[in-house]
């Protein structure tokens, strides 16, 4: 049975903790990699968490976030930012959300095991960790070692493993990795593949095809070709701000309108192409999701730097182009029309 607890947290939130494990459905469909808010000053901006769980689920039909990842800077907060970072989208989320799994992957395996266990004192609905990057774990077991340690913290809830091998320069295949896992980690559910090598991931769903596993693709630009390999859902920072287009083509997918889903990710891919021939990071991701959504995500933390107004400019230009920003001073003759 599930109580209540209170924590000392920005607006004296309230969460729920148990002390069985309470059955999950699977994580499935898109998963916001949600932004962490930040003033101009460097602080986070608890006050419009409320306001930007309800854009993504009625605005982009997001319901499922992925918190303090790449996206929302995990890495650059501290270990009691995090926690209230944490509190602050489960509780934000409850009964909106169907989802929040929390990013609890850190150098420290001692920080990696606080945060996971927070995580389910606070009622999030899964973990996930990425390697360790600094001192790396050099071969599968050691790997595995880690993981599993952290996912002891929190026996109750689903984990998963966060593979973004350009960011941690680990190289252990997910393929590798996931052969045998549940038997090390019980709780073990799923991944977020982070990386371009489609034979990698196609592999991940082929060899473990009676496990049930969550195979979370996490390339936004590619997702049409990882779905056609067995993807069960997404994480991804564009999910913010384009998930409404994403679901449209998970939905042509669904119904075998292939044509339209190609439309769908061209569309997509046309966006992405172009911000990141600008150069497109978290700094970028922040000013457009400010920019979509009218919400005052903020700057990102140093050593990142905020996006240039020149960069927002041609965002913007681009973004109305593509009929993702509503355009009353543009000819139709500027358009690029996604159908």
């Amino acid at each position: 049975m599930k109580r209540s607890i209170q924590r000392p947290t920005p607006g004296s939130l309230t969460f729920f903790s148990s002390s069985m494990a309470s059955p999950k459905k699977k994580l499935q469909g898109l998963v916001a990699a949600t932004i962490t808010p930040m003033t101009e000053h460097g602080e986070i901006n608890f006050s419009v968490i409320g306001q930007y769980v309800d854009y993504l689920v009625e605005e982009q039909g997001v319901k499922n976030i992925f918190v303090n990842g790449t996206t929302g800077e995990g890495l650059s907060l501290s270990v009691s930012e995090r926690r209230q970072v944490a509190e602050a989208w489960v509780a934000k989320g409850r009964n909106k959300l169907d989802q929040v799994v929390i990013h609890v992957g850190a150098l420290s395996l001692k920080d990696s095991q606080e945060l996971a266990q927070h995580a389910a004192e606070i009622g999030a609905d899964g973990i996930a960790v990425i390697a360790p990057f600094f001192l790396k774990p050099w071969n599968k077991d050691a790997l595995i070692n880690f993981l599993k340690e952290v996912a002891a913290a929190a026996p109750t809830l689903p984990f998963y493993y966060y593979h973004i091998p350009a960011l941690t320069g680990v190289k252990i295949r997910a393929e590798e990795l996931l052969d045998g896992i549940q038997d090390k980690i019980p709780t073990f559910q799923g991944l977020k593949f982070s990386d371009t090598d489609l034979l990698d991931f196609g592999q991940c769903v082929d060899q473990n095809r009676q496990q049930q596993f969550a195979f979370l693709f996490g390339v936004d630009e590619q997702l049409l070709s990882a779905l056609v390999m067995g993807a069960t859902g997404a994480v991804g920072s564009t999910y913010n701000y384009m998930g409404k287009k994403t679901n449209q083509m998970l939905e042509a997918f669904e119904r075998k309108d292939f044509s339209s889903a190609l439309n769908h990710q061209f569309c997509i891919q046309r966006f992405i192409n172009f911000v990141l021939k600008l150069g497109f990071g978290v700094s970028q991701t922040k000013a457009i999701m400010t920019l979509v959504s009218g919400i005052p995500v903020g700057p990102p933390r140093p050593p990142l730097q905020k996006a240039s107004r020149e960069f927002i400019d041609d965002a913007k230009a681009k973004l109305k182009s593509l009929d993702f920003l509503s355009s009353t001073d543009l000819k139709d003759g500027n358009l690029e029309p996604c159908s």
